[in-house]
C-alpha cells in the first residue's frame, strides 16, 4: 500500500534524529467520497503509535465539496486583469489564470486581494518577494489550479482550500483511537504549510523541515497520504 516516490528519500536527519517518510499509494479521491472511509481505507491499518498522519489539503478540500471544473467557473474582469501579473512557477499555476484569481476573489474578498496585489507590486521593485500570499492569506496560498501533471480530473479544476483544516486533523485522530498524532499539510516543490494539525507549533515547525522536499510528489503519484515515523 505504501511506496515511496522516485527521487526522494526514504529517511531524512532533523534535529539530531532519523524519520521515515512513508507515502500512502490510494486510488484517486473524487468529489462526493467521504473523508472518514477513504481514512479508513488506506491508513488504519497501517499507522502505529509513536507515528504521524499527515493528509493532503487537497482530498480534505475535494471531500468537502470545494473542487471546481474550470468550465464552470466564470471569472469577472478584475480576475482576468490580476491574473496576467501573477508570476508562474514549473510547479503549479498559482492564481495565473483567470479562473483562479476568480476563486481567489471569492475566498478572499476583492478588497484583500487587491491590497495583496498593491503592496506586491510595491515590494517586488525593491527585490522583496511573497508578500502577497502574506496578506492574501492562507485561503489564497492552497488554491490549485490544472496542471498537465495533475491525476484527472483535476488537471481540468481548480481545487480551494479546506475548511476547518484544524477540525478535520483533530477529527481523523479521533478516528484512528487517538493514535497517530495528524496534520493536514499543503507541500509542494517550492516548500511547505501546515494548514491544521493536532500538534503544537514546534511540532508543526519540525514537520515541515521532515516534508520540505515533498516526498509525496507534485503530479501523478497518487499519494496523498503519509505516515512520518521515528527510525
Amino acid at each position: 500500500m505504501s511506496e515511496a516516490n522516485a527521487g526522494k528519500a526514504l529517511t531524512v536527519q532533523v534535529e539530531g534524529s532519523s524519520f521515515a517518510r512513508i507515502p500512502i499509494r490510494t486510488r484517486v479521491v473524487m468529489p462526493g467520497d467521504d473523508l472518514d472511509e477513504f481514512i479508513r481505507e488506506y491508513a488504519a491499518d497501517v499507522v502505529r503509535e509513536g507515528d504521524l498522519l499527515f493528509v493532503t489539503e487537497k482530498i480534505v478540500a475535494i471531500t468537502q465539496g470545494r473542487s471546481y471544473l474550470v468550465e464552470d467557473i466564470k471569472p469577472r474582469r478584475l480576475a482576468f486583469f490580476l491574473s496576467k501579473y501573477v508570476t508562474r512557477t514549473p510547479y503549479g499555476i498559482g492564481l495565473g489564470m483567470p479562473e483562479t484569481m476568480e476563486m481567489a476573489l471569492r475566498e478572499c474578498g476583492p478588497i484583500r486581494i487587491l491590497f495583496a496585489a498593491a503592496v506586491s507590486a510595491v515590494t517586488k521593485l525593491f527585490g522583496r518577494k511573497g508578500d502577497f500570499y502574506r496578506i492574501a492569506g492562507d485561503k489564497a496560498r492552497a488554491i490549485d489550479g490544472p496542471t498537465s501533471g495533475t491525476i484527472p480530473p483535476y488537471n481540468k479544476a481548480v481545487v480551494l482550500g479546506p475548511e476547518r483544516p484544524r477540525e478535520v486533523a483533530q477529527h481523523v485522530k479521533a478516528l484512528l483511537g487517538g493514535v497517530p498524532e495528524v496534520a493536514v499539510v499543503d507541500i509542494n516543490d517550492l516548500g511547505g504549510n501546515i494548514l491544521g494539525s493536532t500538534l503544537d507549533k514546534a511540532g508543526e515547525k519540525r514537520l515541515v523541515a521532515i516534508l520540505k522536499d515533498n516526498p509525496l510528489g507534485q503530479g501523478h503519484q497518487s499519494t496523498p497520504l503519509g505516515i512520518v515515523r521515528a527510525v
